[in-house]
């Protein structure tokens, strides 16, 4: 690959990556689930990246232009799915009022987990279709789109809800220690 097209990739990325920080944050009214929503997307380009980069060594497959487009697109899928566990989140912390937020982030993804899972699968078995059936020239973009909505949709559940526990119950135990310290 060119080195205009790996640093037009990267300022798309970073771009990209801010775009959604600030919509995330905007919608959802709190940086926390921007921000785990961004380290879950890395999770995704470090997962296609490195299985590329892995392919290269291994098996000479070489990224181009398109490799550009289908990681755009993991992005969108990613953030999609991310949004969607987060929303639920969101509905739930209104209708669950009081309740453990990990007991809320839990029942929330329990609650779009077929969903997921059943949009994933779809998608999967297209993509694995193209990737039999299709010819070569398309064969690292389906790869690539395989690969990254797999990861895509591990992340979204498995990476990013949990980052947004851990983080939520630091700020909580950081609150808790605040007013100890002013009430004493």
């Amino acid at each position: 690959m060119s080195g205009d097209l790996i640093n037009q990739a990267i300022v798309l990325l970073i771009v990209g990556a801010l775009g959604i920080l600030l919509w995330i944050t905007f919608r959802f009214r709190d940086v926390k689930f921007g921000a785990t929503a961004i380290v879950a997307l890395l999770h995704d380009v470090i997962v296609v990246v490195g299985t590329f980069a892995i392919l290269g060594t291994v098996f000479g497959v070489q990224v181009d232009a398109l490799f550009v487009t289908a990681m755009l697109t993991i992005i969108g899928f990613s953030v999609h799915d991310t949004i969607v566990v987060f929303d639920r989140i969101r509905e739930n912390l209104v209708r669950h009022a009081g309740a453990p937020f990990g007991d809320i982030v839990n029942h929330s993804i329990v609650q779009t987990l077929g969903r997921s899972f059943n949009t994933t699968a779809t998608v999967l078995m297209t993509l694995l279709t193209l990737l039999v059936f299709a010819g070569g020239s398309i064969r690292t973009f389906v790869l690539t789109l395989f690969i990254g909505i797999l990861s895509g949709t591990y992340s979204s559940i498995f990476n990013a809800s949990p980052l947004l526990v851990w983080w939520e119950e630091r700020a909580q135990a950081r609150k808790a220690a605040a007013a100890r310290t002013r009430t004493a």
